[in-house]
């Protein structure tokens, strides 16, 4: 299964992440993804659109 798959009409988006971030990322994905850096990643945007919100 592609990360993709059923996401075909989103558009894509490109970030650039800190040393610091990237650290975090890593950290999240070995803590609650089993190294899955993707699911960190959109654990991490959930979580900063969550203080959009407020």
């Amino acid at each position: 299964m592609d990360e993709g798959d059923g996401f075909a009409g989103m558009e894509t988006v490109t970030i650039e992440l800190d040393a610091e971030t990237l650290d975090e990322v890593d950290d999240i994905a070995f803590s609650d993804h089993r190294d899955n850096r993707a699911a960190a990643i959109r654990t991490l945007l959930d979580e900063w659109l969550k203080t959009r919100e407020e």
